[in-house]
């Protein structure tokens, strides 16, 4: 008598990361995906700037940053000079 024939499962399905968004709402102006983050990655400075109400803010990034820590940077940066 012979072992039986195991069953092959199936390759586990790989999940979808969808890429992050690289503009973002102005909080002064109120205009949606006005503003544009740009990472230069060879100074570690991210730039976010609105493209309507020309405002716009500077910080350092690691090489872990991303587009949203940029923002995220900002609107923070925005509620502590608002308080």
């Amino acid at each position: 008598m012979g072992k039986r024939k195991a069953k092959r499962k199936p390759p586990p399905k790989k999940k979808l990361t969808g890429a992050l968004d690289t503009q973002f709402n102005c909080p002064f102006c109120n205009h949606e995906q006005s503003c544009e983050v740009r990472l230069d990655r060879q100074r570690n400075t991210g730039t976010i700037t609105c493209r309507i109400c020309s405002e716009s803010f500077q910080t350092v990034i690691n090489y872990l940053s991303e587009a949203v820590d940029v923002y995220s940077d900002w609107i923070d940066a925005c509620e502590v000079a608002n308080s």
